[in-house]
């Protein structure tokens, strides 16, 4: 076979700068079990970025970046770069190019065209979310009165991202009168928004439109009045809020709330009882919140709470008082009330303690319930509070599922609409009544192709960490896998900010499962599943607990025979892809293959750098490197610190161009330094959607090229093509 080009660029241009040359990937003897085609591909060149030796110094230490040059969007070099990279793993993957379709359609074939959300009613309306046929983008519309009435088409986001490679919308807010309806419109990928207004009594577009928004909208009660809050275009930190009227020049907007203290962001939001208008100020262990009467746009608003360091809370309000959820003295969080008319902590009085096994996560109140969101053993469970009578908790069937309370805009109700799914039963919709415990199932996700829940077994087990924590790990597989070694297994992590793993449902992941594949999800430290130690244990100075947690979880299903070394396979993304970097780097012969998708990797520098989004207010959860302890805990596990002349499994790496939340030139710079020092033959490929940022593709369809390209990755060197589908 020929060399292949790189068929993105001008190739004699990069040439003559200097910038990319190409060099045989071959740096090993080929092991005698490789299966996949790309191990023959040896004929196809890599891209090998220049060296361009950076040295950046900290607490008398001097790190050398050769490849610090990769951070610059607008650099034509760079996107030459990251062209070749997308044109070599295009034709290291040509081979599963008719797979990769098959499986596009497979899963797309499960997913049901033309569907539609479930109704809810708020304000003399049924509000609702359809697809159409062949359709990649969803209709907003709504029903006035009652659900037989006729449909009222608020916005129809496939009209609106016809002139956009990317489209996305957010904060869609209808005014209280019901006439307008305002929205936020990304066409970059970057989450910045630009708020539009549309009438919805004439269809026509208002001529007001604020850019440069987070995508948070709160309409005062005049219905002409809205706030909202503005993004630092270089941070992308939300740091001000601002408020607009209708029919006026945003320049004469009103500045109402700047948030001076850059380890904060802002947002602002309605209560559910349409009184207050409140603003939110969040740090990573602080939080303070602002509030003014809805009815009184012009007014002061007034602090709840004065910040304080280590004092986290958040509020809702009902009648004539304050529910609030902190953790004064409550390591699991517990519930307050206070009047409207004096806030502060020395008012609090307590509802729900603290425990330690139960972490409290949320609340929903209703005119006679207070409803709880809890979490006791990784699992979420809801507890139904009546204001005067006994309380419960809601039933379910299964051992490890994802129960949450869905969308409840009324008041006065004793109807709860929740939502219910496990990794073998489809995203479930239920009308739960709290007065009789009766369950009305109101809509199933429709998965088409023959699909059987029966056909799928899950479980629940929790293995136990080398410092004796045990850690729960969710498990499915396809009925009729034998335990014997030989099933391919992918194992999912993400391990950070205390963001719970769900054992959620998957469509697409059937692909896998009716391949052989076993799906494993290791709830490691650096989540809140089994409670806030859970999460602190996985933090700061704590952060390699998360790694050997999941390296753990792996040893674990190796000894109990549910795959072997061979087939093990690992996946994460973003703070999940620093997982997949450390845990190559620190046992690298334990997977078959890896995906890091939008990965977290060159955490030293970035977390120096506070002109990037999200370093400043990330100080309490990786640490300042300003410190020095903090420094050289940080570049001990680092992953692109810390690449080394050694052997690597096959590698999958994927990022986005705008990606506003990793930026694409730390996994870049982690591919290139890889190329440059492992010692093996095993693929290393990197995907860059040059439209797209941290999630992807917009749209439903889009979304699947992308799964099935990295399931295509799995299955072809798990062995695992088309023939053997079950």
């Amino acid at each position: 076979m020929p060399t292949i080009r790189a068929k993105f660029f001008d190739l004699n241009n990069a040439l003559l700068l200097g910038i990319i040359f190409f060099a045989s990937c071959n740096r090993a003897e080929e092991a005698a079990d490789k299966t996949s085609a790309m191990y023959d591909k040896t004929d196809i060149l890599a891209p090998i970025a220049t060296k361009i030796p950076k040295e950046l110094s900290m607490h008398g230490d001097i790190r050398v970046d050769n490849y610090y040059w990769l951070n610059d969007r607008e650099n034509s070099e760079v996107v030459a770069y990251l062209n070749a990279e997308n044109d070599y793993k295009d034709q290291m993957l040509a081979h599963t190019k008719d797979f990769q379709e098959k499986l596009f359609q497979e899963m797309k074939g499960r997913i049901k065209e033309e569907d539609q959300s479930v109704p809810y009613k708020e304000n003399g309306y049924w509000y609702l979310t359809r697809y159409e046929q062949g359709q990649e983008y969803p209709i907003y519309s709504r029903k006035k009165g009652k659900l037989e009435a006729a449909e009222e088409i608020m916005l129809n986001v496939n009209e609106l991202a016809k002139p956009y490679d990317y489209y996305n919308v957010a904060g869609l807010s209808v005014s209280p009168d019901n006439k307008i309806i305002a929205y936020g419109e990304d066409t970059l990928s970057r989450r910045i928004y630009t708020i539009r207004f549309k009438n919805l009594e004439t269809g026509a577009m208002l001529p007001d439109q604020v850019p440069s928004v987070q995508g948070d909208i709160a309409w005062a009660n005049d219905n002409k009045t809205i706030f909202y809050t503005l993004k630092d275009p270089q941070t992308l930190r939300g740091y001000k809020v601002m408020r607009h009227r209708l029919g006026t020049s945003v320049a004469k907007d009103v500045e109402i709330f700047t948030e001076t203290d850059d380890t904060f962001y802002s947002f602002v939001y309605k209560t559910k009882s349409k009184k207050y208008i409140v603003i939110g100020s969040n740090q990573t262990l602080s939080n303070e919140y602002r509030i003014l009467e809805a009815d009184k746009p012009d007014g002061q608003f007034r602090v709840i709470q004065p910040r304080e360091r280590d004092l986290e809370y958040s509020i809702d309000h009902f009648g004539d008082k304050f529910y609030i959820r902190t953790n004064l003295n409550a390591k699991n969080f517990r519930l307050v009330e206070t009047p409207e008319t004096a806030t502060t902590k020395d008012n609090w009085k307590e509802i729900i303690p603290n425990r330690s096994d139960v972490l409290l996560e949320d609340m929903d109140l209703f005119k006679d319930y207070l409803v709880l969101s809890e979490r006791k053993n990784g699992i979420r469970q809801i507890r139904i509070r009546p204001w005067n009578g006994p309380e419960h908790y809601i039933k379910f069937s299964e051992d490890a599922y994802v129960a949450y309370t869905s969308t409840n805009p009324e008041f006065d109700t004793e109807v709860l609409r929740l939502s219910y799914q496990s990794m073998t039963t489809p995203a479930s919709t239920f009308d739960y009544n709290m007065r009789t415990k009766e369950f009305q199932l109101l809509k199933q996700q429709d998965v088409l192709g023959g699909f059987d829940a029966n056909n799928y077994q899950s479980e629940r087990v929790y293995v136990s960490a080398r410092d004796g924590a045990k850690v729960p790990v969710s498990i499915v597989y396809r009925k009729g896998i034998k335990k014997d070694g030989k099933a391919p297994l992918l194992l999912y992590g993400y391990g950070s900010y205390g963001n719970s793993m769900e054992p959620y449902f998957s469509s697409s992941r059937l692909s896998l499962l009716d391949r052989g594949f076993i799906y494993v999800i290791a709830h490691i430290r650096g989540g809140e599943e089994m409670g806030r130690q859970w999460y602190e244990d996985g933090k700061l100075l704590k952060k390699k607990n998360t790694f050997t947690d999941f390296i753990d979880c792996a040893e674990w299903l190796l000894q109990n025979k549910y795959t072997s070394q061979d087939r093990l396979f690992a996946m994460g993304g973003s703070a999940g892809g620093l997982l997949m970097g450390a845990i190559v780097n620190m046992r690298p012969d334990l997977w078959k293959g890896i995906i890091a998708a939008v990965p977290f990797v060159d955490v030293v520098t970035t977390m120096l750098d506070e002109s990037i989004p999200l370093t400043t207010f990330e100080f309490d959860e990786w640490g300042d490197p300003k410190n020095k302890e903090y420094y050289d805990y940080m570049k001990s596990y680092s992953p692109y610190d810390n690449v080394e002349a050694k052997d690597y499994p096959a590698m999958l790496i994927t990022t986005g161009l705008h990606d506003s939340q990793v930026q694409y030139w730390e996994p870049a710079k982690w591919v290139a330094k890889l190329r440059e020092m492992k010692t093996d033959k095993n693929p290393l490929l990197m995907h860059t959607n040059m439209e797209a940022g941290h999630g992807g593709a917009s749209g439903r369809f889009r979304a699947l090229k992308e799964t099935a390209m990295q399931y295509a990755f799995l299955l072809d060197l798990a062995g695992k093509n088309e023939e053997f589908k079950n």
